[in-house]
């Protein structure tokens, strides 16, 4: 029996009597959807008493909680996460075994919802799931996007969205909670009212609006009795036809809220390259947040009515700059709705609201036009109005008539709202997610604010679960691990270290590899089934998996692998280990250029894969539909890990330290979390290349040609060449932008604006440092296992738990059953 103590026959009844009732069928007849559905609402009925003990000992013990609040929750599969944090795996598998049913199967019955676009959503799952093992009362507060961000298909080697319909088959694990739906308002005019009081009240009036409705998932802690909540609310029209309009003949009015409430939740990040786009983009903001900000401050007012209590119970925490607009939303309820004065309900909503940064590009440091803002949020823009002026004012009462200082620092400034900093004045602490990136937001993107107020800057360097990203996904190795040092890693990272000795140890090595190994040849296989492309388990997997962006830099990795083959063309017998060369990732819809990288990726793996006088000494493969459940298949299996960003672009990564806790060897720059990576394992452990970044500081200050290292470096023309000269596609202007953007600039952005020919030949050199030290397979395996034992200190455990004490001043609670 597991953790939640049951008999194994009383699941098999309970899946059999599931099937029954639900489908009208027997085990026998059922499709495997069907016993996927039966056997989580068999799990369903064992989570849901420590559900509701959970809240009820919140609701009793008067308790604070954290509300996470992120436009993005990239889950993964709930149904193997959930067994492993019950401590049921072995035993549903025995179950299902004994049933006559093959539990991978079934397992692979559930979608992989995409409601992230990566590390953001990522992250916040990871937390959700220390939050809940560390006992610490918590909600994550989202959207339950219809569609998600899109299911990535390749038409010819270009990416094609097509809708990720991941509730076509319902949805076992939410459940709607129809007596916690609120209003959310858009549109309109505010017109002011005299209060008896004095002063003057706010009402919105000729607006339209929708009714947010919860969907709550449960969040099980590893091995205790917590279980917390995610919930993502859905719209819905709140009449769902004007039956006026309809009878009048004018059904496209009869149907506008309804239409609105279904386009609000279809589809995550809807493009924002026209004003529609970023209108949608915004509603969707202010509609999750204001159902939050509404049902938070309603279920504080049940036990209390004096608001100076709110942050001795509410804990707002701001992912990322989307939900910034929770500052000003959470003043609206304060003053127009519980009729706060406005000082009081400003130092409430100080004290009540923190605020993540995860990245210093611009397109995430939101600015919405100040048309836009205010047509569509009138009350909210007014209050921004007041939260500006005051602090225009706070700022010439520090720093005199300083003019071009306070338009630096200000909220709204050259027509636009400036929601990052809107997030800084309004909470009470900003932390960064990376040693390096806290640094560059206090030196340089920040710096004003740091300046202003330094007692709110911190940092938090991320983290990953040791439960999804080693325990569910490796089990292998997870085993291993455990066999030589005890299964106390498992809430405990730390306790990972006690390997280190072992890498002394040649039986140790030897299990070590032989398991890579055997997670190389699972990849291989499934790789062969999707793609038909045959890969070398004995070369090295060389992987590269997250989003497409040009600073993330898949072309410097393309780009070099394009060199590579030139080399070989020329020297056939190139004395190299065999490499595979595995990307997966999603371009934004809109993003052009990226996309354009995802057919070059894909049209060098068309030629390099089918050229038969390099012995298949390179192989490429892109894998669509890059999701959580195909990097659990990716990074077990993986002995290169590619970090290869600007130096100084990517705020942390997470990326990193999965492929870390799994024995891969990171290639990368001396960015986000790399650096402390680097700490950890030392130089002899990780191939560190390119500038650091100052250096690309000082270049983006300074002069830089690519043109000069175009002509002096051989196989970086060669490279270039190839990109326009036929090599790739029978078309030569196809790739013409890429070869431009490097070498002169396109579309308004500099020449090799990330710095692409710039790190090539560093990069290069450190891809021949790991050509030779997998040559020493004693060597390699020590260095595998040395990153493994040091990956401790990138659990989400320890990051949640210096949230908790140094941000929101959360203790445990420990639930009773």
């Amino acid at each position: 029996m597991g953790q939640i103590g049951i008999e194994k026959e009383t699941l098999k009844i309970m899946i059999r009597e599931n099937v029954k009732t639900l489908y009208r069928k027997t085990l026998e007849t059922a499709s495997v959807e069907e016993i996927y559905h039966a056997a989580v609402f068999s799990l369903r009925d064992l989570i849901t008493d420590k559900w509701i003990k959970t809240h009820d000992t919140y609701y009793e013990q008067d308790v604070k909680a954290v509300y996470y609040l992120s436009m993005e929750f990239l889950m993964g599969r709930f149904f193997g996460n959930a067994l492993i944090n019950m401590e049921m795996s072995n035993e549903m598998k025995e179950v299902f075994d004994e049933l006559g049913i093959d539990f991978n199967t079934v397992e692979n019955a559930e979608p992989d919802p995409g409601l992230g676009n990566g590390g953001l959503g990522r992250l916040a799952a990871c937390f959700l799931d220390s939050l809940s093992t560390l006992e610490l009362p918590a909600y994550g507060c989202g959207i339950r996007y219809h569609y998600g961000i899109f299911e990535q298909r390749l038409d010819n080697g270009y990416q094609v969205e097509v809708p990720d319909n991941w509730l076509q088959d319902g949805d076992p694990w939410g459940i709607r909670r129809n007596e916690y739906a609120v209003e959310v308002k858009f549109g309109g005019h505010v017109r002011a009212v005299p209060k008896e009081s004095g002063g003057y009240g706010f009402i919105q009036e000729g607006y339209q609006s929708v009714m947010a409705i919860p969907y709550d998932y449960p969040v099980l802690g590893y091995g205790n009795n917590t279980v917390n909540t995610l919930r993502l609310w859905d719209a819905q029209a709140k009449n769902r036809i004007d039956l006026k309009s309809f009878n009048e003949g004018n059904y496209q009015k009869a149907a506008e809220e309804e239409t609105l409430a279904k386009t609000l939740t279809d589809v995550l990040y809807p493009a924002d390259e026209h004003y529609q786009g970023k209108e949608l983009r915004l509603r969707q903001q202010y509609f999750f947040i204001s159902a939050t900000v509404q049902r938070v401050v309603e279920r504080f007012k049940n036990n209390h009515t004096d608001f100076n209590l709110l942050p001795e119970k509410v804990a707002f925490q701001l992912n990322d700059t989307h939900p910034s607009i929770a500052v000003a939303e959470l003043m609206r309820v304060l003053v127009d709705e519980n009729d706060l004065p406005w000082d009081q309900a400003w130092d409430i909503t100080r004290k009540v609201c923190a605020y993540t940064n995860h990245t210093i590009m611009a397109e995430a440091l939101e600015k919405w036009p100040l048309d836009l803002f205010s047509r569509l949020l009138p009350r909210i823009y007014q209050i921004v109005e007041e939260i500006n002026r005051r602090f225009c004012l706070e700022l010439t009462e520090r720093f005199g008539n300083n003019p071009e200082k306070i338009r630096r620092l200000a909220i709204i400034a050259d027509g636009q709202i400036r929601m990052a900093y809107m997030a800084i004045v309004g909470s009470h602490s900003v932390n960064g997610v990376a040693a390096l990136h806290t640094e560059i937001l206090k030196n340089q993107e920040l710096k004003d604010f740091y300046e202003l107020y330094p007692e709110k800057f911190n940092n938090k360097t991320n983290g990953i679960t040791q439960r999804r990203w080693l325990l569910h996904a490796n089990p292998k190795l997870a085993e291993l691990v455990t066999e030589v040092v005890g299964d106390g890693w498992i809430t405990n990272l730390s306790q990972i270290e006690e390997i280190l000795p072992y890498a002394d140890d040649e039986k140790f090595r030897e299990r070590f590899m032989e398991i890579k190994r055997e997670n190389k040849m699972a990849l291989a296989k499934y790789i062969k089934s999707i793609k038909g492309i045959d890969i070398n388990p004995d070369s090295i997997f060389d992987i590269q998996v997250k989003r497409l962006h040009e600073y993330k830099r898949q072309l410097l990795n393309v780009l070099h692998i394009i060199g590579l083959y030139n080399r070989l063309k020329m020297n056939p017998g190139l004395d190299m280990v065999p490499r595979t060369f595995i990307f997966g990732a999603k371009a934004a819809a809109g993003y052009r250029r990226a996309k354009l990288i995802i057919k070059l990726i894909n049209s060098v793996a068309e030629v390099v894969n089918n050229d038969p006088s390099i012995n298949g000494k390179i192989k490429v493969v892109f894998l669509e539909n890059y999701c959580v459940s195909l990097a659990e298949r990716l990074i077990p299996a993986a002995d290169v890990s590619e970090q290869i960003s600007t130096a100084g672009k990517e705020a942390s990564g997470t990326g990193n330290m999965k492929f870390m806790l799994n024995g891969a060897l990171t290639v990368g720059t001396m960015d986000g979390a790399n650096v402390e990576i680097f700490e950890e394992v030392g130089e002899e452990n990780i191939f560190i290349f390119g500038m650091s970044a100052e250096e690309v500081q000082d270049k983006y200050n300074g002069i830089y040609d690519p043109w000069s290292i175009y002509n002096m470096n051989q196989e970086v023309r060669m490279a270039m060449t190839a990109l326009i000269d036929g090599t790739f596609d029978k078309d030569t202007q196809l790739f013409r932008e890429i070869y431009d953007a490097l070498l002169n600039g396109f579309g308004g952005s500099k020449a090799d604006e990330y710095f692409v020919l710039e790190d090539y030949a560093d990069y290069g050199r450190a891809q021949w440092a790991i050509d030779n030290a997998y040559r020493d397979k004693e060597r390699w395996a020590r260095m595998a296992i040395c990153n493994v034992a040091k990956s401790g200190k990138f659990s989400s455990d320890r990051t949640i738990k210096q949230y908790a004490e140094e941000i929101w001043q959360l203790p445990p609670v420990s639930i009773d059953f």
